[in-house]
């Protein structure tokens, strides 16, 4: 590169020479004059110029202890929602304070692609100097007099400005709304990323202009897996829909040839009836009976059929019963929720629940039924259908475990696990069903509203606080799209479609005490009553 050296004797005069780049195909001095004096003003005169080639300052007329700035370059995998900063490229440059502004100029023209310098002080954090600020700070009036030759912490200090520090291990979300939420003046700076050794610390550099690039990725990214995920979800609403309507139309189908069982159960019970007493009339009439007839009332054995035909009448009817109720809960649980809510009785929601359960509810487990005086309650019942559903199958699972570890214990433990499996309780589902007032305090919208509060409680060994906070965590709108659990569903429809309260309670204590038991899971349900 090619530098000419001037003077200014009027406007220029305190300063000894100014070096500037000009083009390398002019290589006389009288273009350059010419060229020159045509774009200075007229009072500035043109004194020992001279044109030629300058040898670039080297980084070796630095500090010996001056490192030379290094980058980290980060995975090559495709971005994710989970990525970190430690797969974005870092830049590594970490001088001591001590050092001048212009030994770091040096270096940054020879490296043009860091963003700026990492400052230590006897070992520690300092700060950080963009390359942004730096050269702002020396286009100041008299900047070049004030921070050229002085020590980092000297501009530093000047900035006030406070670095960013990101662990390496932050996911890239979560650092760019970190680094979004500050200041507009510091919105380019760099950001500093510490990477924690065995030995020290070490700070990197980070481009903020890249860190935006990369989460603009993960958003498009993110944006692209909810969007595949929207469309499985409808795929698989509109199969749950084709199921529930087939399910309910084989439902009516089973309850039409069973209706016909039912009602003409009542006839036969009664033609046999009179058919029973119309024999026992013949034979207070005519205690003679032929011989034939004889051997057929003993080859067909009458008595036997006169006390068993109203126990078969009896089973037919129990299990034309039990199919009609099972017919009727799954068009309950099938059923499709209108537009707007419609009075349902709960009770029959979850006595149809409960049927259908039937099959996992082993003689072990105990279902306990509080019922309350509940009025029709406007609800969509089909969701509210789902909402039990899904509470009373962890209840299920989890105290079927709890059983199978009590018989375990039962038939292969000791004379004194026996003793203790004795003292256990039996498993056990309380659903509790009743008209709730609460102060104004709890719904200042509303105070005199009522609530129709559904608490279905178990037994069984409860949660862990870590999956306590997990559940809790799975309710909040942020993470409910990540986190689509069953119980999550179950919270935004009590919530967000019913205007309910959710509410779970899982107390976590040690091992119970003597006589003690160990604490369970607890939902309750809250609708307001309109």
């Amino acid at each position: 590169m090619k530098f000419c050296r001037f003077s200014n004797t009027v406007a220029l005069r305190g300063y000894r020479f100014i070096e500037c780049p000009i083009f390398p195909e002019i290589d006389r001095e009288s273009e350059f004059v010419g060229i020159l004096e045509a774009l200075l003003p007229q009072n500035v005169s043109v004194v020992n110029l001279q044109i030629g080639k300058v040898p670039m300052p080297s980084a070796k007329r630095s500090s010996s202890s001056m490192p030379c700035p290094s980058i980290l370059e980060g995975s090559h995998q495709e971005l994710c929602l989970e990525s970190s900063l430690a797969e974005l490229r870092l830049h590594h440059f970490q001088v001591a304070s001590c050092h001048s502004s212009e030994e770091i100029l040096l270096i940054f023209e020879h490296y043009p692609m860091v963003p700026g310098v990492v400052l230590e002080e006897k070992g520690q954090l300092l700060g950080m100097v963009s390359r942004q600020r730096l050269l702002e700070c020396l286009v100041y009036p008299k900047g070049t007099e004030l921070f050229l030759s002085q020590p980092l912490s000297v501009l530093h200090r000047y900035i006030r400005s406070n670095s960013l520090v990101l662990p390496e291990t932050m996911t890239i979300l979560a650092a760019a709304q970190l680094a979004l939420r500050r200041p507009i003046s510091q919105q380019g700076e760099p950001i500093v990323v510490s990477c924690h050794n065995a030995t020290q610390p070490t700070y990197y550099l980070l481009d903020s202009h890249e860190l935006n690039i990369a989460y603009w990725q993960i958003r498009g990214i993110e944006t692209q897996v909810r969007y595949e995920r929207s469309q499985l979800q409808m795929i698989q609403t509109e199969k749950m829909a084709s199921l529930g309507r087939l399910v309910d139309g084989v439902a009516h189908e089973i309850l039409d040839p069973v209706g016909f069982i039912w009602g003409n159960l009542v006839h036969l019970s009664e033609y046999t009836q009179q058919v029973m007493e119309l024999l026992s009339a013949y034979e207070q009439n005519f205690p003679e009976i032929p011989p034939s007839i004889a051997h057929l009332r003993t080859e067909m054995e009458l008595d036997y059929l006169r006390h068993d035909i109203p126990q078969t009448i009896a089973g037919i009817r129990s299990g034309a019963d039990r199919l009609k109720n099972l017919a009727s809960s799954l068009q309950t649980f099938c059923h499709i929720d209108e537009v707007y809510p419609k009075p349902a009785d709960l009770h029959d929601c979850l006595d149809s629940i409960l049927l259908l359960l039937k099959s996992h509810l082993t003689g072990e487990i105990e279902i306990v039924r509080n019922y309350g005086h509940l009025p029709p309650v406007n609800c969509y019942a089909g969701q509210l259908t789902q909402v039990f559903t899904n509470i009373l199958s962890n209840a299920v699972n989890a105290l079927m475990n709890q059983a199978v570890r009590q018989q375990m214990t039962h038939a292969f433990g000791s004379e004194g696990s026996e003793v203790q499996q004795y003292r256990q309780p039996k498993p056990q589902i309380t659903i509790t069903t009743q008209v709730r007032s609460f102060p104004a305090s709890f719904y200042p919208l509303n105070p005199a509203l009522r609530w129709v509060s559904i608490c279905i409680a178990d037994n069984g060994p409860g949660f862990s606080p870590e999956k306590y906070q997990q559940i809790l965590a799975a309710f909040a709108v942020e993470n409910r799209a990540d986190k689509e659990t069953s119980l999550a569903m179950s919270y935004q429809i009590v919530t967000a479609r019913h205007g309910g309260k959710f509410y779970f309670r899982s107390p976590v204590s040690s091992a119970p005490a003597n006589g003690g038991t160990q604490p369970g899971a607890e939902f309750e349900i809250l609708l307001p009553m309109s």
